[in-house]
């Protein structure tokens, strides 16, 4: 029986679960607490938004292997469940091409935005 456990990690207020321009390895769910999203620019930070329970974030840069557009950090004690390249690119391959299409083309359209 092969049963794979998802690793949880637990950031305390105001620690960075990654930084911006940093290769991304994994994408996170929310399992309890809040994640604001930062963008530093000109050294100057700006809050993109904030992610509570159940949202996920960081999963761009599985995508299309490009760096962190912005800084994740934790407004509160905050525990997510990571989802790793491995488990992200099993997942990926079992979807329709199609699909994998569209979603590299989503993930081109926002960092463009950005």
């Amino acid at each position: 029986m092969n049963t794979q456990v998802l690793d949880r990690k637990t950031f305390h207020e105001g620690q960075s679960v990654f930084e911006q321009g940093e290769t991304g390895t994994s994408a996170y769910i929310i399992q309890d607490g809040e994640v604001q999203i930062v963008k530093n620019a000109d050294n100057e930070d700006t809050i993109l938004g904030s992610i509570g329970k159940g949202g996920i974030f960081g999963e761009m840069a599985l995508v299309d292997d490009q760096p962190r557009m912005a800084r994740a950090e934790a407004t509160m004690s905050t525990t997510v469940i990571v989802i790793s390249r491995e488990i992200f690119n099993q997942k990926l391959q079992k979807t329709d091409p199609f699909i994998r299409g569209l979603l590299n083309i989503f993930v081109d359209t926002i960092r463009h935005r950005n």
